[in-house]
């Protein structure tokens, strides 16, 4: 199985320089490397120029762009692979070897192939901290869990021919775009992602705001309400939260029990009050 890997870039001259080295090294070949610049102006395209050499398929362009997903549906339109993994710059691949090691997980798995697999991202703190974030870990990918979290992007390969069926990244959103594609394609279209347990990418955790994650919270809404009827999300609006708080607490039979106890007793006092204010209405 052929691989395209795309980067976007602009104007992160040290971060690209890092993701493209991190590709250089790998040791499995069959792939193509995009690297999609937007008309950087910090040496960014010299990079490119003085890192890709005759060992590896590397087709880069440097023009202005809309922004980050304009810039990815370019290279997705641009690549020939049948998987394709986004890898931005400023974040690398996790080992040399990760790539041979992937493409043999899915040699591996049994007709038919899945359409979109992954493995773990560790996140990369500015302080200096890693943190190994598995994602759902193989657990069934469903509507809440996506409510809540999403299926990190660039430790997951993606069968090509997905875009076609599902449509490319929508432009008019600035950060939840990605997120919004595997709405799609995982809950809307059930596709079944696949877990292997590897470290595959190393993300770079820098640009993490609380613009960016006001922004996130905005757009989900945006895009929830395009896709689903409102009697669907009155609930996930007003339950998630909680039905969260109870699948983590399912991690700790004691206390899973002890707030199960609370919650029966509240209801035995809630029906009792009902039973005696019924009785002296009609006395």
């Amino acid at each position: 199985m052929k691989l395209s890997i795309i980067t976007i870039n602009r104007n992160n001259a040290i971060g690209l320089e890092k993701t493209l080295q991190s590709v250089n090294i790998q040791t499995f070949r069959n792939f193509e490397h995009i690297v999609i610049d937007g008309a950087s102006t910090d040496g960014s395209v010299e990079i490119i120029k003085h890192l890709t050499n005759g060992s590896i398929r590397r087709i880069w362009v440097s023009e202005p762009d809309s922004g980050i997903y304009n810039a990815m549906n370019k290279g997705i339109r641009m690549a020939t692979g049948d998987f394709i993994q986004i890898l931005n710059s400023g974040d690398m691949l996790a080992a040399d070897d990760v790539e041979e090691r992937m493409s043999a997980f899915l040699s591996s798995q049994a007709s038919p192939q899945p359409s979109i697999f992954y493995g773990n991202m560790v996140k990369c703190f500015p302080d200096g901290r890693r943190m190994r974030d598995r994602c759902f870990a193989g657990q069934d990918i469903t509507f809440l869990g996506m409510f809540t979290g999403t299926l990190n992007h660039n430790p997951a390969w993606i069968r090509r021919d997905l875009f076609e069926k599902y449509g490319y990244y929508d432009e008019s959103l600035k950060i939840v775009s990605d997120w919004k594609w595997y709405m799609q394609a995982i809950i809307l279209g059930e596709e079944k992602p696949v877990y292997v347990d590897m470290d595959v990418t190393l993300f770079d955790m820098t640009g993490i705001s609380e613009t960016n994650k006001a922004l996130d919270r905005d757009e989900r809404k945006k895009v929830l309400v395009e896709l689903f009827p409102q009697t669907v999300l009155a609930d996930y609006e007003r339950f998630a939260f909680p039905l969260e708080q109870i699948k983590r607490l399912k991690r700790h039979p004691w206390a899973y029990k002890l707030v199960w106890f609370l919650e029966r007793c509240l209801f035995k006092v809630e029906k009792w009050n009902k039973k005696m204010h019924s009785d002296t209405r009609y006395q």
